[in-house]
């Protein structure tokens, strides 16, 4: 038996409705969805750290859930594994004329997009962005779909133009009383320029928070080291003694 067979066969045996794991049985799409998107971090960390060891682990429990998936959906009579498979097969060839047909260029990736949403009765020029995406990913990719008819600023000084006006906008509302629901508006609007901002820069908001948030986890945990040398209680340290470690730690890693 091929390893995918036997993991085909241990879903079935987990979802038996007799002698089947009483967790797995009473599980949904709904209810495992969240797990599944902590798998798909889960291979995305791997990879981030280089660890192959890991990444084939966290790559069979991603695999176990599109398994899952499957299972439930046959029990439902909806489609089965192979059917997965297949869908995946020919999108692939569909979207690779050059490679697996006769055409000599690769397709326009935006054109091809677009009649595979339309396809789908997808004809709004926004249509087909997964709501459940992380924030900043799904502005990113809003901010560029609508850039492909022309909504876009021409250059990034303009994007810091707005994001100074945003700003502004927001200090207006932490000044007002019991404002909290302008506040988050406003804050969005905040983060949603500086994603665009960084869009025009070609950066990718998400790798460039990630680095950011590294960045200080490692000052922090420079602090926290310092004052524990110290024997000092980093509950009772001063702002300042904590900003003065944090430069320090910002000069170690300019050293590096």
């Amino acid at each position: 038996m091929k390893p995918i067979e036997q993991l085909l066969s241990i879903m079935e045996k987990l979802r038996n409705k007799e002698t089947g794991c009483p967790w797995d049985k009473e599980q949904t799409p709904s209810s495992i969805s969240k797990y599944t998107l902590e798998e798909a971090y889960e291979v995305y960390d791997a990879v981030e750290r280089n660890d192959y060891s890991d990444l084939k682990s966290e790559l069979g429990d991603l695999l176990f859930h599109v398994v899952f998936y499957s299972q439930m959906a046959k029990e439902h009579g909806k489609f089965d594994f192979d059917e997965v498979a297949q869908s995946s097969c020919d999108k692939m060839i569909h979207r690779h004329p050059h490679i697996f047909g006769t055409d000599k260029v690769p397709p326009n990736w935006e054109e091809l997009k677009k009649a595979e949403r339309a396809e789908k009765n997808e004809t709004g020029i926004l249509d087909g962005i997964a709501k459940a995406l992380p924030a900043t990913t799904r502005a990113l990719k809003l901010q560029a779909r609508a850039a492909t008819v022309g909504f876009d600023w021409d250059n990034p000084l303009l994007v810091l133009n707005k994001i100074s006006e945003e700003i502004e906008e927001l200090k207006a509302e932490i000044l007002a009383q019991n404002h909290e629901k302008q506040r988050l508006d406003e804050m969005g609007d905040v983060l949603f320029a500086c994603v665009n901002l960084a869009r025009k820069l070609n950066i990718d908001p998400e790798t460039a928070l990630r680095h950011t948030n590294q960045k200080f986890e490692s000052r922090f945990n420079h602090i926290e080291k310092s004052l524990k040398a110290q024997n000092k209680d980093i509950k009772k340290t001063s702002l300042e003694e904590m900003e003065r470690l944090w430069i320090e730690a910002k000069n170690i890693e300019r050293q590096k």
